[in-house]
This record gives C-alpha cells, structure tokens and sequence, in this order.
C-alpha cells in the first residue's frame, strides 16, 4: 500500500510540476544572472524552514497523546502555541524592521531549533514552555523572510514585477512541494523506520540549522524604517481606523478570521476524529494527502483568477458553502454510524468518507489563501498593510483559544458543527462583501448614462 501511495504522489507532483514549469515563461524569458541567483538563493532558504515547519505538523497531536496527555491537556498546550502567536505577533515584523531582518531570520531557527528539542521531554511544563517557543518562531516564519526578500530584491535593484516570479515560486515549492514531501518523510522515519514520533522534529532541526548557516553566510542584512518600530501604537490606531471606516475591509478581516479559525481547530481535530479508538493511522501520508489536496486548489485558484470573467468575490462563497459541508460530514457520518449501529474509524468506508471530506476542505484551503490573498490586495491600503493584516490575525487566535480551553465540554462532532457554522457565515459576509464591491459599479453605470462619469467611480471595476 506505501508503494501505491508513493507512485500515486510522484505521479501528481511530476504532473503539477510540469504544469507550473509550463506556466512559467516569464521566468524562462529573464536571463538576469544576477537575479537568478539570488532568487535560487530565496528559494532554497525558505524550502528549508518550511520543511522545518511543515515535518512537526502530522505528529505533534499523536506525540502528546504518546505521552499520555488527554485531549484537554493537548488542547493546552495547541493554546500555548496561538497565544504565543497572537501575543508575539502584532509586534515581531516591527521589531524586525527595527534590528534587523536576517537577524530575526535567525531567531526563527533558534527559537524553533529549541522548540523541536522541547519534544523529547514527556514533562507538560517544557512541552508548554516548546509551544511558546513555536507560536513565536511562527510569527517570525510569517513575518520576517517575506520583508527581508522585499528589501533586499529592490536595494539590489531588481525590476519590481520579478518579486511575482519569486513569491509565486515560493508558494509553489514551499507551501506545496516540501509540505508534501515533509509528510511523506515524517511517515518514514516515524513508522517505516519506526523510529518514533519525535523523529520529524529531530528532521526538522536538522533542516532549520542547516538553513540558519546558508543565511548566515550568504545573506545580507537590511531594515525597515526605525521610525515605524518606536511608534507601534500610532499604526494600530490608524489601522483600527480603516477598518472601522470601510465597510470591505472589515468584511475581509471577519471572513478571514471565520475561515482561519475553523482552519486551525481543524489541525487539531483531524487527528481524534479519523482514529476515534485511538487507532494507528499513517499520520505522514493522512498529512501529506490534505497537501496535494490543497496544492491542487492553489493551482484551480490560479486558473479562476486568471479568467477576467470571474470574480474572487462569486466563487469564494461558493468554496466556504463547500468548506460547510465538508466540516458538516463529521457530524452527519456520526448520526449515521449512532442510527445504523455501523462502526467507525480510519478503516472503515465512513472512515474513508470521512478523509475524503477532509481532503475536499483542504482544498478549498488551497482556493481561499491565494484568492483572499488577491482581495486585500484590493481593499486594504498599503500604507497600513502589515499592521492590518496583525489585526485580522488577533480574533483568529482568540477564537483557536476559546474553542481549544473548552475541548473537554464538547464532543468532536459538537466543534466540527460549530466550524461548520462558523463557515457558513464566512459565505454569508462574502455575499455581502460581493454586494458592497458591485455598489459603486451600479453608480458608475448610472453617472455614465448621465455622463457625469469619474475615475475613481471606475476604479472598482478594474480591482
């Protein structure tokens, strides 16, 4: 079967691959030596520390079960990590900008080196004390390598539209490629090898130091401007004030809030509920397949952004109906096993209904970050952008919190119910961010037959 699973992945990675390779001309058009280095250089960097990243994800939940943890404690600990994230985060990208972008790149792979080391001790204090450690090495991930290549690209004088190139890339490769392939890894060392559970975050330490000694070497340093570190309160109020003022950007940050927050107590609950009775499931190959399953939304996103006669703001509510139901199944598969007297589990055919479910939700987790991703680019002012988007990721962790503290109060359908609603008003708010997009366009229709047309009245038409 692990053969089968392995040529079934290298098939799709090789076909998605040379999709993306046949996508890329532009890159193939720029013989810019300079830059091909330097991008490479990104490339392989940041491949690095999201293998780093991504090794930890398929076991975290069944180590601390290994130890002997309940669900309630576990939850605990996941609380420690997006606390630490919520806390850290509205704060890190300016401290990076203040001493240093390499700097804190560097941190990133200490603090997650030390992090990964925590994970040998079945004692609940350091295991807390190393989700800390990851929720700060998490905003750093999320922060600091995305500021250090945007500075460095243009000091060293590269055309602004090749930052597309790199960033595309890095998603591809990064967030697709190495995260599937660090859950193939995980897999073996962990169960072919039975070396354990803890083996992916000893693979990962070793990826996350070596990383650290390619940018000590070879990267430079750069910073943003000193000024934005030392006034962090006047940009969270002028954040808070655009948000407040615009309709559309308050209804991004709730939809991205909904979306995420049903996002991340997915990552804890998909573990429990594909082996209720605490059965042995192949955790690596289970995480590499949710995955593909959403390298290949990424790749569907692609497709439907690039057609002009489709809007981000129609199909995103269809993918967060879709998202519903997928996070609904749980419940639904649950009332049939209670009302039939079928059994459950990984093994089973709802089991398998099941990991289906969960492989269409990831990939609607592949549409939704570019195509969101697309729509802030419209909406939300780049003089505030950071500082906003450190806002919209304030209520997502508050409400990965709550929900985690109170895991032992509900049963596992109860929460995949609750983020099924919670998905389901993320489709409402689009509808209705749909409606405020399209308002100016009715106004601008009406001001052309009067002839009284303006720019700006235009400029929602082209976003």
């Amino acid at each position: 079967m692990e053969i089968f699973y392995i040529a079934l992945f290298c098939s799709l990675l090789l076909l998605l691959g040379a999709v993306e390779l046949g996508k890329s001309k532009k890159d193939r058009i720029i013989t810019n030596a300079a830059f091909s280095s330097f991008k490479n250089n990104y490339l392989f960097v940041y491949c690095l520390m999201m293998a780093g990243d991504w090794l930890q994800g398929p076991y975290v939940y069944f180590l601390y079960t290994k130890y002997g943890f309940s669900k309630g404690d576990i939850g605990k600990l996941f609380i420690a990590g997006f606390g630490s994230s919520m806390i850290f985060g509205t704060c890190v990208g300016s401290l990076a900008d203040k001493y240093g972008r390499k700097r804190a790149s560097i941190t990133y792979c200490i603090t997650y080196i030390l992090s990964c080391f925590t994970k040998h001790s079945p004692e609940y204090k350091v295991l807390m004390v190393g989700r800390i450690l990851g929720g700060i090495a998490t905003s750093l991930l999320f922060s600091a390598f995305e500021s250090w290549l945007v500075a460095e690209h243009f000091k060293r004088g590269f055309e602004s539209q090749w930052l597309s190139i790199t960033f595309s890339k890095a998603v591809f490769f990064g967030n697709g490629l190495v995260a599937i392939l660090a859950g193939l890894l995980a897999n073996f060392l962990a169960d072919t090898l039975s070396l354990g559970p803890v083996s992916p975050f000893d693979a990962a330490s070793c990826f996350l130091a070596f990383g650290m000694a390619i940018i000590i070497f070879t990267w430079s340093e750069n910073y943003g401007d000193p000024s934005e570190g030392r006034n962090l309160l006047i940009q969270f109020k002028a954040a808070a004030s655009a948000i407040a003022s615009d309709e559309k950007i308050f209804l991004l940050g709730a939809i991205q809030s909904l979306f995420e927050g049903s996002m991340y107590t997915f990552v804890f609950l998909w573990t429990p509920a594909l082996s209720p009775d605490d059965e042995d499931i192949p955790h690596g190959f289970i995480f590499a397949t949710f995955m593909l399953s959403s390298m290949i939304g990424s790749s569907l996103a692609s497709r439907l952004m690039a057609r002009p006669n489709i809007r981000v703001e129609w199909y995103l509510q269809i993918v967060f109906l879709v998202s519903t139901a997928a996070l609904f199944s749980p419940v639904a598969i649950n009332f049939f096993i209670t009302s039939t007297g079928q059994k459950g589990g990984s093994l089973t055919p709802t089991g398998r209904l099941l990991l289906f479910a969960f492989c269409v939700f990831e990939a609607c987790v592949g549409i939704f970050w570019p195509s969101i991703m697309k729509l802030r680019s419209q909406f939300v002012p780049e003089e505030s952008r950071s500082t906003i988007l450190n806002f919209f990721r304030i209520p997502v962790n508050i409400f990965v919190c709550v929900v985690l503290y109170n895991v032992d109060a509900y049963p596992i359908t109860g929460m995949f119910g609750m983020c099924a609603g919670f998905l389901f008003l993320a489709a409402v708010l689009q509808n209705r961010l749909k409606l405020a997009v399209e308002k100016p366009r009715t106004k601008t229709v009406e001001n052309w037959t009067s002839g009284t047309e303006t720019d700006s009245e235009m400029e929602p038409l082209n976003a």
